[in-house]
C-alpha cells in the first residue's frame, strides 16, 4: 500500500492490504441483527442503516431476512451493473436482472406484511429514465446509478478503471491525471443529466395520468411486456402487451 492508504487504514507501507470478501463477523440474521442495531446505537439511531445485497437466485428470501434483522433499506445490485474492478467473467455472467430481483423482492415483503419497514434501493444497468421508471413500477423505491453518471462526467468507457490509470482522471488517484477532470464542468454535466431525467419521468408520468412518483411505485398495471415467456411475466408481475386488465 502507498503511504496515504496506510495512514487512512493503519496497514504497514509497502505491504499487501488484505480485504476479505465476506464479513467474518457476519454468519447468520442474528449477527447481521447485531451489527445493525450496533451502527444505529452508534449514530443515535439518527442515520438509516441499510444492507447492499447482489441480485442473485434467492434474494427475496436474503432481502426478507435483512429487513426483519432491522435494516431501513436493502440495495440490490443486478447484473448488468459495471465496475471497470470485476474479472470480466463475474461482471458478465453471475447474477440476475435488476428487475427480477426488485419484483420478487417486492411481492415477497408484500406477502410477509413488513413491505412498509424497509425502502428498496435498485442498480444495475440503468442508462435512462425510462429504466429507472420502469424500477420504480416494479417496486423500488429509489434507484442509484453509477456507469451513467461516470459517461456524464466525461468517461469515455475504456475499461481501464482497474488500472488505476484513467486517461479522463476520473477513476485514479494519480495527481497527474486527476488534474484532467475538471469538476465544476463534471458537476455540471451531471446535473444536466438528472435534471433531464427527472423532466422526463414527468412527462411520462403525466401520460400515464399520475400525479406523483410515490403513486407509481409497485404499481404493475402501468407495465406491458413484448417478448417475454409466460415464466418471466409471473415473475415480474405483469401483463403481455394487448392484455386488458
Amino acid at each position: 500500500v502507498s503511504s496515504e492508504i496506510s495512514l487512512t487504514r493503519m496497514i504497514p507501507e509497502g505491504s499487501d492490504a488484505i480485504s476479505p470478501a465476506p464479513h467474518h463477523d457476519i454468519y447468520s440474521i442474528e449477527d447481521l441483527r447485531q451489527l445493525i442495531f450496533a451502527i444505529k446505537e452508534a449514530t443515535s439511531y439518527k442515520k438509516p442503516v441499510g444492507v447492499k445485497i447482489a441480485a442473485v437466485h434467492n434474494v427475496a428470501s436474503i432481502a426478507s431476512g435483512i429487513v426483519r434483522a432491522g435494516a431501513d433499506f436493502v440495495t440490490i445490485d443486478g447484473i448488468r451493473g459495471g465496475t471497470g474492478a470485476a474479472p470480466v467473467v463475474i461482471r458478465d455472467n453471475v447474477g440476475i436482472p435488476i428487475e427480477i430481483a426488485v419484483a420478487v423482492v417486492d411481492q415477497r415483503l408484500r406477502e410477509e406484511g413488513i413491505r412498509n419497514q424497509a425502502s428498496i434501493i435498485a442498480a444495475g444497468g440503468f442508462k435512462t429514465s425510462a429504466d429507472v421508471m420502469k424500477a420504480i413500477a416494479l417496486g423500488a423505491d429509489a434507484v442509484y446509478i453509477g456507469t451513467a453518471a461516470l459517461i456524464a462526467l466525461g468517461c469515455h468507457v475504456c475499461q481501464k478503471c482497474y488500472t488505476g490509470k484513467c486517461n479522463w482522471g476520473i477513476a485514479t488517484q494519480d495527481p497527474y491525471l486527476t488534474r484532467r477532470l475538471n469538476p465544476e464542468i463534471g458537476a455540471k454535466r451531471l446535473s444536466n443529466l438528472l435534471r433531464a431525467w427527472s423532466l422526463e419521468m414527468k412527462e411520462m408520468l403525466g401520460g400515464m395520468g399520475i400525479n406523483a412518483i410515490e403513486s407509481l411505485r409497485g404499481n404493475r398495471e402501468q407495465l406491458r411486456a413484448v417478448g417475454l415467456t409466460e415464466t418471466e411475466l409471473r415473475i415480474l408481475g405483469i401483463k403481455h402487451a394487448g392484455e386488458t386488465w
